[in-house]
């Protein structure tokens, strides 16, 4: 037995190990036993999903595991992972857990951990539940019988979560707006698009009709090219792509351009800034964002810190600070003000309300940076060898850099969700960019495929 948790949770496979409902179940009584060490009752857990097939499998196995250990488990059914983690505080629960596999494909799926907090539980907390899954001794575990924990449905949660979005921007009025919203046929399927038409806008709903095996499917924020049609057709202000479990989004513009989310966090930090409200006037953001972000708000005299890959790392990071904006290139924004994550609705209903307060076009509010040619591909990869084992790989990466040396950058690492290997490389030329990422790409496969 391997690892089981990665950069965000425990991800896999569906019914293949370690995405099993035995497993499930481990995780369950493992979590329960640790949050709930010393007290033997009492303590809630909230469990939502997406609307992956193999969640009700995984939904019922983590259940049981929670409840043998005397946990209560609230079940809130398909709903965002930011909503979960909103419904963790506002019901008091000591944690709370997200079956999702993401932006993943439907045949994979995943378990998120939050703690009461509703933050993703810190490395040492996974570190122990790991530990007692692995070693599979759950002698001790179990709670007496009349303890057994209990479950119910939370009929007025998808209500709870409404009304806590719509309130980051203070119910302002989208009326006036025509918006395209593609909801990947995912977790915010049936939340987002009420959200946006409560306060008013026109909304024209896509990808919005789960069936167990399509969510991400051609769809959502990592193929916004349906979305993009949509809105020129319809001759839409703004196109809002989510992705399968909505804590991240990407936008296209009036004229179907895409706008990733380093544009979005650029353009919230800028607005925050100019009304006095960006902590340490200071935004959090990966190695993997374009440098152009980073000459933009040099520019604009605002600070960067920079933190690995994973929204996990930027959150923590912005704790550490007291910082309230960050995120990804991937479209994970994070407004610390009212999240505990990342969250692709309050993302596009701040987004929606800057263009409304400025009275200007998505692309005039995102024209403030100008990127970096950049290319960022993804190869599956048969393992994850340690890339110091990779000596050829290390050199075309040393020859990159070189060449490259104050004018780009490269980055190549391992996904911490799939079986991938990630290449970024970064230049003042698309001929650069092009040349080193098919370089280096080509040695992965002779060295790693």
């Amino acid at each position: 037995m391997g690892k089981l948790f990665g950069t965000d949770g425990v991800r896999g496979k569906a019914n293949v190990y370690p995405i099993t409902p035995d497993m499930a179940m481990n995780i369950g009584r493992a979590t329960a036993s640790i949050l709930g060490a010393g007290r033997r009752s009492g303590l809630k857990a909230v469990v939502g999903k997406d609307t992956r097939l193999s969640g009700y499998m995984l939904e019922s196995a983590l259940t049981s595991g929670l409840l043998s250990i005397g946990m209560d488990v609230l079940e809130v059914g398909p709903m965002p992972t930011p909503a979960v983690a909103h419904l963790i505080k506002s019901m008091g629960a000591a944690c709370g857990f997200m079956i999702t596999a993401s932006h993943n494909p439907a045949h994979d799926n995943g378990i998120k951990i939050f703690g009461g907090d509703g933050f993703k539980l810190p490395d040492a907390v996974e570190e122990q539940i790991e530990e007692l899954v692995l070693s599979q001794d759950y002698s001790k575990m179990n709670a007496l019988p009349e303890i057994i924990g209990r479950a119910s449905r939370i009929d007025d949660a998808r209500g709870r979560y409404i009304e806590f979005a719509k309130s980051s921007i203070r119910n302002h009025s989208l009326k006036g707006l025509r918006i395209v919203l593609d909801c990947a046929n995912g977790a915010a399927y049936s939340i987002a698009p009420l959200i946006f038409r409560e306060l008013g806008a026109e909304v024209i709903v896509t990808s919005n009709m789960p069936n167990g095996l399509n969510i991400n499917d051609k769809c959502g924020a990592t193929c916004i090219a349906h979305a993009s049609e949509l809105v020129r057709a319809y001759k839409a202000d703004v196109g809002i792509s989510l992705d399968g479990d909505a804590d991240r989004v990407i936008f296209c513009d009036a004229d179907g351009n895409e706008v990733n989310g380093d544009r979005i966090i650029g353009l919230c930090a800028l607005d925050l800034m100019e009304r006095g409200c960006l902590a340490g006037n200071t935004v959090v953001i990966t190695n993997m964002s374009n440098l152009g972000l980073h000459e933009a708000m040099a520019k604009a005299g605002i600070r960067i810190e920079e933190t690995q890959v994973g929204d996990r790392y930027v959150l923590e990071r912005m704790r550490q600070g007291n910082f309230n904006l960050g995120g990804e290139q991937s479209g994970h924004v994070i407004f610390m003000d009212y999240a505990s994550t990342g969250d692709g609705i309050i993302t596009a209903l701040h987004v929606l309300k800057i263009m409304m307060t400025r009275g200007k076009k998505l692309s005039e509010l995102a024209a403030f940076m100008e990127e970096f040619p950049q290319v960022l591909k993804s190869i599956p990869v048969r393992e994850k060898k340690p890339l110091s084992e990779v000596p050829a790989l290390l050199r075309v990466i040393a020859d990159c850099e070189a060449a490259l040396h104050g004018t780009g950058r490269t980055i190549v690492r391992y996904s911490g969700t799939e079986p991938k290997i990630r290449v970024l490389v970064e230049a003042r030329t698309q001929e650069q960019v092009d040349l080193w990422a098919d370089r280096i790409v080509q040695v992965i496969k002779l060295e790693l495929c």
